[in-house]
């Protein structure tokens, strides 16, 4: 195509400018202006994340619309079979909170139907987005209830999976939190933009707190020192809100990676006693998978890096 264009300069002699209207600018840059160096190696990170952070949006398009259904189930999905785990060993929970925790008769059945009851109800309103702020309510008290009635609040990894927990209820709040006006104007209240704002920082920073119980417990070897080192990286950029949808995306694959191969409580026979703990890990890592879900669908929210960089 450019062979077939004429782009000689025209013959004449002197009365040819190259730049007839003065538009050129031969003078230096002021300080501060540069174009950008190509063999910057923070200028090849820059292009690389967003090389990865343009896949991402291309790849999870056709999910996007179904993304926060997905997201909201794979939350609650862990108080679907915790519920359903107690309606089906029901004796064995009895004696247990009975014999060991020293439960009185009446009051265990009483606090297992409770958290059946709002771990069921609150999960079905997750999923329908019916009366979400008493549903998130129902089931931080159900978090906080078994870990005080099974006496596990102590227990280091049972404490930073349900922070994760926590984390991905806050995203769930703030998934449904809508923009609306206050009824008098002037005084000073917190908008819901706001109060979004601070529950997706919260939802962030407390969703790596599983991938920081991953690394303390286990054995160690040269590809978990390798998983470590990259996930414990993209904690820190979710944490932050730096490039946090590819981070959350790259969180997303690698819990699922490691949910199937280390959690695979289906291959353990079903009378040994670590099928249930296997089977209570699979399921709570994928709570926490759905709250990274919604932080892909949803950004890191205003108080992040990625915001501020987008106001400069």
């Amino acid at each position: 195509m450019a062979s077939r264009i004429n782009i000689s300069r025209p013959a004449g002699r002197g009365g040819y400018s190259p730049d007839p209207q003065g538009l050129s600018n031969n003078r230096p840059s002021p300080a501060g202006y540069r174009a950008a160096n190509t063999d910057d190696p923070l200028e090849k990170i820059r292009e690389f994340g967003k090389q990865v952070e343009d896949h991402v949006e291309i790849y999870a398009q056709p999910l996007k619309p179904h993304l926060p259904a997905i997201g909201r189930f794979l939350i609650v999905v862990t108080f679907i079979e915790d519920s359903i785990r107690i309606v089906t060993q029901w004796s064995d929970q009895l004696w247990y909170l009975q014999k060991h925790r020293s439960f009185p008769w009446g009051v265990s059945h009483l606090f297992l139907l409770i958290n059946v009851l709002t771990m069921l109800a609150g999960s079905g309103a997750v999923i329908t987005k019916k009366h979400t702020e008493f549903a998130i309510g129902g089931l931080l008290g159900v978090v906080i209830a078994q870990g005080l009635g099974y006496g596990l609040i102590f227990d280091l990894n049972f404490f930073l999976r349900n922070l994760s927990v926590i984390g991905g209820l806050f995203m769930v709040f703030s998934d449904s939190m809508i923009t609306r006006r206050t009824p008098f104007a002037g005084l000073p209240t917190i908008s819901e933009n706001d109060r979004k704002k601070y529950f997706l920082l919260a939802g962030r920073v407390l969703l790596i707190f599983l991938f920081l119980g991953f690394m303390i417990q286990g054995q160690w070897s040269f590809g978990r020192v390798f998983v470590s080192i990259v996930g414990l990286g993209a904690c820190g950029m979710v944490a932050v809100g730096f490039k946090a949808k590819w981070s959350a995306a790259f969180l997303v694959l690698v819990l699922s990676a490691f949910n199937v191969f280390a959690n695979n409580w289906w291959s353990v026979h079903s009378a040994h006693p670590q099928r249930d703990f296997l089977k209570y890990d699979f399921f709570q890592t994928l709570s926490i998978v759905g709250g990274l879900i919604l932080l892909v669908n949803m950004g890191p929210g205003g108080l992040s890096v990625d915001e501020k960089k987008k106001t400069y």
